[in-house]
């Protein structure tokens, strides 16, 4: 069993969206320790915000399994190399495409050229996420609940709309939403307001999509360390991050590339509306 690191953890900030190489510790993709087993063999991918974080953990384990993938992600350009070198050892295709997911027209873009360059999509991952922290609703403005709502389930119907035509049967969709749904954290009102109407979105779209022989699940994790928590949260909660549960420590994106590895898995045909909780033993109800 791998030794995960534990809080406290030295002080760090960033700006938004943060880097994963300046992150102390680097968190663990599943770079060495994922082995994939063909599960996802010649699957056509595209994972939102796949350039660092829980995004690169799945990029980098559905490339194991055999899927070409495509990152959309914002303007870490750098992170997003990085993703691409490790899905293309993998002898797999990668295609990045940068560009803010606010944007309707982008987030039709992306399947456009996706579908331009692999011909269909099997598989989307929405994953993209904006978050930021406020003690006082006062505090939150307009435009940062707007950008919130934007980032985080507008894009989701926007992407999965233009996204559908072009899934064959058998295919599947993997929101993430977050504990918070269940659980919201007050100083993040915005973001756990999203990660519930993702929830009632992903239930809603499984049923919808049924006839189509389309899947659509959610995975909802716990802490997890990954560039979003040094940008979006003040620096003593990043140095006990994740000690509240009761593992007592976050979670490494490696630890979640399982769950969306198994929903994605043509062999989990039965499996839609569904929930994965990867909470580190915090129960989800």
């Amino acid at each position: 069993m791998l030794t995960r690191p534990e809080p406290p953890f030295p002080k760090q900030k960033q700006s938004m969206p943060g880097s994963t190489t300046e992150m102390q510790p680097r968190p663990d993709h599943g770079e060495e320790s994922y082995k994939g087993s063909g599960r996802l063999r010649d699957k056509k991918a595209v994972i939102t915000g796949g350039d660092s974080g829980i995004g690169r953990a799945v990029a980098l384990a559905f490339a194991r399994e055999g899927a070409d993938v495509v990152v959309s992600y914002l303007d870490e350009h750098d992170d997003a190399e990085e993703t691409k070198a490790l899905i293309e050892a993998e002898g797999r295709k990668a295609l990045l495409l940068p560009g803010d997911i606010q944007s309707a027209k982008h987030c039709h873009d992306v399947i456009k050229q996706t579908v331009a360059e692999f011909g269909r999509i099997d598989i989307l991952v929405n994953n993209a996420a904006h978050q930021a922290s406020f003690k006082e609703i006062e505090d939150i403005s307009d435009e940062e609940w707007e950008l919130t709502f934007k980032v985080n389930i507008h894009a989701m119907f926007y992407l999965t709309k233009a996204a559908v035509p072009h899934m064959p049967k058998g295919s599947s969709i993997i929101n993430t939403a977050s504990i918070n749904s269940d659980a919201p954290n007050p100083t993040l009102l915005a973001y756990a307001t999203t990660k519930g109407a993702i929830h009632n979105f992903t239930a809603g779209l499984a049923q919808l999509l049924a006839p189509k022989g389309i899947r659509a699940n959610t995975v909802a994790p716990g802490p997890i360390w990954t560039p979003l928590i040094p940008s979006t949260m003040p620096e003593d909660a990043v140095v006990n991050f994740g000690k509240q549960v009761p593992m007592q420590r976050p979670g490494q994106p490696a630890e979640l590339a399982t769950a969306f590895v198994m929903l994605a898995d043509p062999m989990s045909s039965y499996v839609s509306g569904a929930t994965i909780a990867v909470t580190g033993g915090k129960p989800f109800l």
